[in-house]
């Protein structure tokens, strides 16, 4: 019976898995997957009379740890259903329920710290945030957020104070419930930028918490959350962000540095470790860093880019220069300027968006240094076809010549390597 519903619930799995092949296996796992390891997943369902098995394949890149732990909460959520599906014998319902909450399901079990009571009041919080992102006020989208905690009042005071925060506790303390934000200044002055609410796990708001550096901090690290991830690391284990964006999209922050977007009614795992692993070797570890943040960024404004890091000399028949990308006097002597500049220094001076978001391809070195910009690529040398538009054949081009990370313009990631690409996320 799971068969007959594996294809519909195929998509989003290879979706959140950043594009991995999903196989839904009856028996014994599959005989060219006999193992679990880095780049193959495999989970038992337990049924009768036999059992299943989830199957994840992904070359080119590992399983990062945080999506080996979603895949395990993915097979369990599946079981769970499958149990009810059996109960009711309704294949339609079974299909159903899975394709509107399977990820839903894993992601809330995967956020409740094996504390079984937490699971009802994660989810009625992120139906909470869901329900804000669709709300506008006077053209402007509402957005909000809450930091939950799961230690004693005291000690996440305590991480407050040790966070650089400005901290404000409600007396009463506010029950979050559906009417929580009936009032514009609950989302207008509360924001889910700067400011947050301060939440225990029992879905009361205890306080609001803002952060003193905010206004100080460059755009990537506004964009992707720098003070709330500090704050997480503190808060004990556990603990969790939760909140819209300007682009209306739920974000979910969890120690160290993860985030799970709810983009266009699907789940997104935008996890570092997998980009870390992704140029390890190719560029240093302070420059991939700033690169990741910027990257995730850029993908929130909604600004297109073809990034490549390349350790060898590139040839000028591989990469050569158009008039759109900056072969006019004025483009090259401004380039010329921030040539040789490395990654985290144009992030800090806050060009580096700028720079990226420009038309063409942006080149890096090893050491994360400016190469040159506005690059128009020789697309002759793409390997046999490719589908999709201009930068999706400029980012296949590049690729033959080192690591190639792609930003589209409605958001999407896509990392690209020997010509192919090889892993997705939005």
């Amino acid at each position: 019976m799971p068969e007959r519903v594996s294809d519909a619930i195929g998509t989003i799995i290879e979706a959140f898995f950043g594009g991995a092949t999903f196989t839904l296996a009856r028996g014994a796992a599959t005989a060219g997957a006999a193992e679990d390891g880095d780049s193959i997943l495999i989970r038992e369902i337990a049924a009768e009379p036999e059992p299943y098995h989830f199957v994840l394949q992904r070359s080119g890149l590992p399983f990062a740890e945080t999506e080996k732990t979603i895949a395990t909460e993915v097979a369990d959520a599946f079981g769970i259903f499958f149990t009810s599906e059996k109960q009711r014998g309704d294949i339609v319902y079974f299909r159903t329920a899975l394709l509107s909450s399977l990820m839903d399901v894993a992601l809330y079990r995967h956020l409740r710290f094996d504390r079984h009571r937490a699971f009802w009041s994660i989810q009625k919080l992120l139906q909470i945030l869901k329900g804000l992102s669709y709300q506008r006020y006077e053209g402007t989208p509402a957005t909000s957020g809450f930091i939950v905690y799961r230690t004693q009042l005291e000690k996440f005071r305590m991480a407050c104070s040790m966070s650089d925060c400005l901290r404000y506790d409600f007396d009463p303390r506010i029950g979050v419930s559906p009417r929580f934000f009936r009032n514009p200044l609950t989302y207008r002055l509360v924001n889910g930028l700067g400011t947050f609410y301060a939440c225990n796990i029992n879905l009361q708001a205890t306080g609001m918490v803002k952060f003193m550096n905010y206004g100080t901090r460059d755009a990537v690290d506004r964009l992707s959350h720098r003070d709330t991830l500090s704050l997480l690391k503190r808060a004990g284990e556990g603990a969790f962000a939760a909140g819209i964006s300007h682009a209306s999209e739920l974000e979910v922050m969890t120690c160290p540095d993860t985030i799970f977007v709810w983009r266009k009614g699907v789940w997104s795992l935008f996890d570092p470790d997998v980009y870390r692993s992704f140029l390890a070797g190719h560029l240093e570890a302070r420059e991939t860093e700033a690169l990741i943040t910027t990257v995730y960024s850029l993908s929130k404004l909604r600004l297109g880019t073809i990034i490549l890091v390349s350790g060898e000399k590139v040839l000028a028949g591989d990469l050569k220069k158009g008039a759109v990308g900056g072969k006019d006097l004025l483009s090259q002597l401004i380039v010329s300027f921030h040539r040789g500049k490395t990654l985290s220094d144009l992030k800090h001076s806050g060009e580096l968006i700028s720079l990226l978001s420009s038309d063409g391809l942006t080149l890096f070195n090893r050491e994360g240094r400016l190469v040159d910009a506005g690059i128009i690529i020789n697309t002759c040398t793409t390997p046999g076809l490719v589908t999709g538009g201009g930068r999706t054949t400029a980012a296949t081009a590049a690729s033959m010549s080192g690591k190639v990370i792609k930003v589209s313009e409605d958001g999407p990631i896509e990392l690209y390597e020997r010509g192919k690409c090889v892993y997705r996320f939005g």
